[in-house]
């Protein structure tokens, strides 16, 4: 069964790598569009990373992505910075925690 983004979302604080994020306090947004269109919000404070279904008044970076995209490229099948260029993956906001993301999660 494929993995879908709800899923993706509910793994994501068990795959927060907190060693890889010191004193990071930051809200990430997710604006999906395509199959699994929708927003979500991960919340990293603390050493701990928690997401949630909706939209969060004040992120420090927005990710948007189609939904198929964003799942091949947490599951390793497209290269995140490869999506970022061909313009799959847009980002506003923070690029500094933009490029920190992919290490502060153990994928796969």
């Amino acid at each position: 069964m494929p993995l879908t983004v709800a899923d993706l979302m509910s793994k994501m604080p068990k795959a927060f790598l907190p060693e890889k994020a010191p004193g990071l306090d930051a809200v990430i947004q997710f604006k999906f569009t395509g199959a699994e269109a929708g927003d979500w919000f991960a919340a990293i404070k603390d050493g701990k990373c928690t997401t949630e279904q909706g939209a969060h008044p004040s992120p420090k970076m927005t990710l948007s992505a189609d939904s198929s995209d964003y799942v091949k490229v947490f599951t390793g099948e497209l290269d995140g910075m490869q999506a970022f260029m061909q313009g799959k993956i847009k980002l506003a906001g923070d690029l500094n925690l933009a490029m920190k993301l992919m290490t502060m999660f153990k994928i796969r």
